[in-house]
């Protein structure tokens, strides 16, 4: 995306122009989340695999918008996006 521009060659006085736009392509999952079970107090890792490497992505429980905490970590290692959720009890589900 970066690239759109408008590029020139010139020839001494002479110049030729033209303009790229460069379309990004959608973010798809290669590997979509799975269901997981746990016992309560255990660790848990929720885990997906993105078409596109380092592309930010939104963890959320329900309607609700998770951020880092003792609780709630996130990693993300190219296209591999996790979510790991600390001690779980019932109210995780």
């Amino acid at each position: 995306k970066s690239d759109s521009d408008t590029y020139t060659c010139d020839i001494g006085d002479a110049q030729s122009r033209a303009k790229l736009v460069v379309q990004e392509v959608p973010v798809i999952f290669k590997q979509e989340l799975q269901n997981e079970e746990a016992k309560e107090g255990k660790q848990v890792k929720l885990t997906c695999e993105l078409s596109k490497p380092d592309t930010p992505v939104k963890w959320m429980k329900g309607n609700t918008v998770l951020y880092a905490s003792e609780k709630y970590e996130f990693k993300q290692h190219g296209s591999v996006a996790e979510l790991i959720i600390r001690d779980v009890k019932s109210i995780d589900s």
